[in-house]
């Protein structure tokens, strides 16, 4: 049997109690004060940069993507530098962990790993055929290692603090 609503649908906005006095920002009024400093210029400048919300598949496919494209840049420009890879690969990382959404911080530490070695395929030296590919693949990651780990750490941390911050924020 179908019930009926008895309340009109209530779309998330409430109307103001009609005898109730408005609050002094409607009424015009400043608020006085509260002794906060401004924030510093550098941080009014980062708050004008872009702030997308990445979820989980989209911080990987992101992540991915930037790495294979720096990967065949470097692969076409420097001769394939592992090395400029590397360090190209830790402030990517940072960025994919700072522009993931809340609900998918964790994922971050899990997809730069991956990314990484997505982006090695271009830059790796292959001997010719699939098993040089995988070779100089695997000899890539070994030697490129403490770019790996770094660039996973920071994200690592990133996501790590940010989960926290998040947390104390829901409890108070």
């Amino acid at each position: 049997m179908e019930q009926h609503r008895t309340r009109p649908p209530h779309n998330g906005t409430r109307r103001p109690d009609r005898g109730a006095p408005l609050p002094a920002q409607a009424r015009g009024e400043r608020r006085p004060p509260t002794g906060r400093r401004p924030p510093p210029p550098v941080v009014r400048t980062l708050r004008r940069l872009p702030n997308p919300r990445l979820t989980g598949l989209g911080g990987g496919l992101f992540c991915a993507g930037l790495m294979l494209v720096l990967g065949f840049l470097v692969s076409l420009l420097f001769g394939s530098s592992l090395t400029l890879y590397g360090v190209l690969f830790v402030p990517v990382s940072v960025l994919t962990s700072v522009w993931m959404r809340r609900g998918d911080l964790l994922t971050a530490p899990i997809i730069v790993p991956i990314a990484f070695a997505v982006g090695l395929v271009p830059v790796a030296d292959s001997g010719g055929g699939t098993s040089g590919r995988l070779m100089g693949m695997f000899t890539a990651l070994a030697t490129q290692a403490g770019w790996l780990y770094a660039g996973t750490l920071a994200a690592g941390l990133i996501a790590l603090v940010r989960r926290v911050r998040l947390v104390r924020g829901r409890s108070r």
